[in-house]
Parts: C-alpha cells; sequence; structure tokens
C-alpha cells in the first residue's frame, strides 16, 4: 500500500513518501526460456553470470524514491550517498536532483532524503530543498561537520554554490535542518563534485570540491579551482569556511579524497576535463599538498575510434568524472579504475613511485553506449574486485526517440574479474533502455541474503527518473537479466550490432 504524508514543519514544508512493498517474485528460473537472439532486448536475455555457489545471478529493480509513490517530479537525479542520519540503526539515502529535462539556467532542483526502515522497500521519504537554493544539485556528501555525532549534509549544486545542511539530531526526519550557503562558496559558476575528509588529522572533517565554472563549459574556459575547505568555528557561519586551493585547470572534474599511497593520510585525486588528464595531490601534513602528474602508458581507444578531435597528444583519455578505487592486482596498491574517452572501462596500475608512471589495462567497453556510474565490488562472491557500471543516454530525456541501436542508450552492466588478468574480463549486461543516466552506485546487501545489491539514481528518463536498488537475485537455472520494478517504462532495447 501507498500512502502519502503531508506535513508543516516548522515553517517548512516537507514531502513526505512511503514506498510500499513491492509483491515477492520467486526466484526459480521461468518455465519458459526467451530466445537468445540478436534482437532480443537485453534485459530478456538469459543470464548467463554465475555465483561461486553455482547459482545464476539475475538483477531485479526495487524502486525507493519516484513521483509514481506521492512525492514531486524529480528530474536528472544524479549523485546519492547512504548513511545512518538519525541513528536509528538504519542506513538512509540523501539524493540530488537537478530538475532539468534539459540544461535550462534556471536555478532549480531538489534534495531528498529517504529514511530506512526495517524493510528495505519501505522507506519515508522527505524534501530536504528544492529551488534556488537547490539549484541543478550535482553531488552531495554527508559526515559529522559540528562534532555533535549526528551526519551533517553538503551539497555541490552546478547553478552555483555549496549548501551545507546541519543535522537536528534525533528528529531529522521531521524537524527543520538549518543551512548556509557559504560567501565564499556562492556564485562560483559551477561546483561539480563535493566530498568530506579529514585532511588535516585534526578529527575534523573538510570539504573537498571541484568548480568547473559554468552548467555548460567549454573548452576555452579560463581555469577554475579545485580546493578544499577547512571549518575553523561554527560550520553555519560563513566566516568558518576558508578555502584553500589546489590548483587551478581547465574544466575542473572532480576532486576525490583518498589515501593512495596508503601512508595514513588523506590525499586528493583530481581530474581536468579540458586538459584530458588526472592528477593527485599528495598530503604533506600541515595542510599542505605536493601535486603530482599522473603519466599513463597505454591507452584502449585508438584514434580511428572516439577520441577528442581537439587533442595532439596521442595516449591515454581521461578526465576522472568517476573514479573507484581498489587494489586490482594485489600488490598492496590502490589502483584506479576509470573510463577512458566516454566509451571504455580502464584501470590504471598504481607504480611503486609517486611520479613513475602508471600502467593502462583495458577492461571493456559499453560501446556505442557512453559509460558514467563505476563502482567496484565482488559481485559474484569469488573474493575479487568486479566493477559495476551504468551507462548514459544521449536522446531525449522525457520521451523515448526512434532512434538507431547505435545511438547511446541508457546502460547497466558489470564486468567480472578473469582471475588472472592477462586474460579478458566478462561483461554481463544487464539492461540497455532508451533513457537512463546511471551515475552512482553504492553496494550494499540491502536485504541481508549474503550477497551484494546496489542502490543508485537514474536521470534523463522523465518520468520514470528517481532513487533504486538493484536486487541481485541467485537462482537454481538462467533467468532473464533484469526485471523491472513498473509495468511502462522506457522501451528495453537490444545491444547495438
Amino acid at each position: 500500500m501507498i500512502r502519502t504524508l503531508v506535513a508543516p514543519l516548522l515553517g517548512t514544508l516537507f514531502l513526505l513518501a512511503v514506498a510500499g512493498c513491492q509483491p515477492a517474485e520467486t526466484d526459480q528460473a521461468p518455465d519458459v526460456a526467451i530466445e537468445q537472439g540478436t534482437d532480443t532486448p537485453v534485459g530478456a536475455r538469459l543470464t548467463t553470470a554465475l555465483a561461486t555457489d553455482g547459482r545464476y545471478i539475475s538483477w531485479r529493480e526495487r524502486i525507493i524514491d519516484d513521483e509514481s509513490i506521492g512525492g514531486p517530479q524529480l528530474r536528472g537525479s544524479d549523485g546519492l550517498v547512504m548513511i545512518d542520519l538519525n541513528l536509528d540503526g538504519i542506513e538512509d539515502i540523501v539524493s540530488v536532483h537537478e530538475s532539468d529535462t534539459e540544461y535550462d539556467g534556471v536555478p532549480d532542483g531538489l534534495i531528498r532524503i529517504a529514511f530506512g526502515t526495517e524493510d528495505p522497500n519501505q522507506w519515508v521519504s522527505v524534501t530536504l530543498a528544492s529551488g534556488a537554493e537547490a539549484g541543478a544539485p550535482e553531488d552531495v556528501a554527508v559526515g559529522d561537520m559540528n562534532g555533535d555525532g549526528y551526519p551533517d549534509i553538503v551539497a555541490a549544486c552546478e547553478l552555483a554554490h555549496l549548501i551545507y545542511f546541519q543535522n537536528p539530531g534525533a528528529g531529522a526526519a521531521t524537524e527543520t535542518w538549518q543551512r548556509l550557503i557559504p560567501d565564499g562558496a556562492s556564485g562560483r559558476g559551477s561546483f561539480i563534485r563535493v566530498f568530506l575528509a579529514d585532511l588535516t588529522g585534526d578529527g575534523r572533517l573538510e570539504v573537498v570540491t571541484a568548480n568547473k565554472g559554468a552548467q555548460s563549459p567549454t573548452f576555452t574556459m579560463d581555469p577554475n579551482a579545485i580546493s578544499w575547505f577547512s571549518i575553523e568555528g561554527d560550520p553555519l557561519a560563513s566566516t568558518s569556511w576558508v578555502e584553500h586551493e589546489l590548483t587551478r585547470v581547465r574544466w575542473p572534474i572532480n576532486a576525490q579524497p583518498v589515501d593512495l599511497d596508503r601512508d595514513g593520510d588523506i590525499d586528493v585525486v583530481g581530474g581536468s576535463t579540458t586538459e584530458a588528464r588526472i592528477m593527485w595531490f599528495e598530503n604533506l601534513g600541515g595542510g599542505q599538498f605536493s601535486e603530482h602528474s599522473i603519466q599513463i602508458s597505454g591507452t584502449a581507444v585508438p584514434r580511428e575510434r572516439i577520441r577528442r578531435r581537439d587533442l595532439e597528444r596521442e595516449g591515454a583519455v581521461v578526465n576522472g568524472f568517476n573514479m573507484a578505487f581498489a587494489d586490482m592486482n594485489r600488490s598492496g596498491r590502490l589502483d584506479i579504475v576509470l573510463a577512458e574517452s566516454g566509451h571504455t572501462l580502464v584501470w590504471l596500475e598504481q607504480p611503486s613511485g609517486p611520479d613513475d608512471i602508471w600502467n593502462l589495462h583495458a577492461i571493456g567497453t559499453h560501446w556505442p553506449d557512453r559509460l558514467t556510474g563505476i563502482e567496484v565490488s565482488d559481485i559474484n562472491g569469488d573474493g575479487r574486485p568486479d566493477v559495476i557500471t551504468g551507462g548514459y543516454s544521449g536522446g531525449s530525456r522525457d520521451q523515448d526517440d526512434d532512434i538507431d541501436l547505435a545511438a547511446a542508450m541508457g546502460r547497466l552492466a558489470w564486468f567480472e574479474h578473469p582471475g588472472d588478468l592477462i586474460l579478458d574480463w566478462t561483461r554481463h549486461d544487464i539492461s540497455r533502455r532508451k533513457r537512463g543516466m546511471f551515475d552512482k552506485f553504492v553496494p550494499r546487501d540491502m536485504d541481508g541474503d549474503g550477497d551484494i545489491d546496489f542502490v543508485s539514481t537514474r536521470g534523463n528518463s522523465a518520468p520514470y527518473d528517481g532513487v533504486f536498488w538493484l536486487e541481485q537475485v541467485r537462482s537454481d537455472g538462467p533467468r532473464p537479466s533484469f526485471e523491472r520494478a513498473r509495468a511502462v517504462d522506457s522501451e528495453e532495447m537490444p545491444l547495438a550490432r
């Protein structure tokens, strides 16, 4: 049963919706096998993926938050994080939604929280912010900024600021969250990514962010900042936010904190779209960083395929918009998993020295679909890092176009680690729909059955944008690769020939 609740909360109207429990389905193989022809839609093809227990792996879509369950219109759903906001022992979901079916330059959007319950199919969703203060939100980070034990929220808005929300505590689902757009992070063009990390080792969180300069930047724009903000006092006071620039590059696209050299402090890995490169900033302590250019040997995308035509140099074409970090070859060093030239999944092998060459290794491709969301997790239970990926459709965001199979569509797939990295990875396709943007995955065992599921957002597919989770289904026989949640959805398509 779906219920809609509306409650005025201290002058702020929060819209709440409870996502009803979806009916239980059998995990046994279907009685009638589906033909595995080249014209078979991806989601309908029988899975060949196997877990280490010998059972087949397929996926079932579960809706967490979208307009069909009584909430507001969600458009351009993008970043999300999971954390227990009210400390009730159950993780919640913070998600951001740009509110666009096309870039219109209007500073509106939605920041939502889905509060979890003991049932992974029951969520209570509220609107934390909307309108101009949530101007095209792109990314979100959570952590305890004021030291009261409750996680706070920072969102990066493409139009065009950072905004801080202070958790009111146990009443997080019903009480007003105080908020601040810091003066030093306002009117800055376009914040594209945001993370929280203790960079200085003092037990307090800093804000790490990249600003690309405009919602639709150009390759000729002036350099913009990759920065971190220390919070020197009350985070609800603008004067407490002190910016420290790490560098300026043309079209910054990421600034991701990670202990890359595994020396016990947090470094930052950044990226530039115009310069088609990534770099890392070594934490020297005391708030000081040393920039290292990541020089890459090899490429998985030859020039005759899809490459930046304005780039004169050969070699890898990366910007690091989404990156995952894992020790792929068990060397004891963190490697980087990312997309090359927008369509090909690769991993970069970290060398022993901070300025040595990183070797590029191909994993696979989504061609002709764009590759955006990337997350590393052991999907089949063999103890090795697999990679789930999401593709980005290129057509209309609010209707199914009559498009060729070779057009970029919304794609879900996962790549199985081969065990021996001299062998090829196996791509297991989950779904390919005319519309969709799958930008973020959070691995969790949502239903407590011992395997990994994924929480994600879906954009570019109104009215189906929102938050969902992919339930990993294991069965004794092969099932269709994907079981969608809705009776009506964007059309499922075959692979491109």
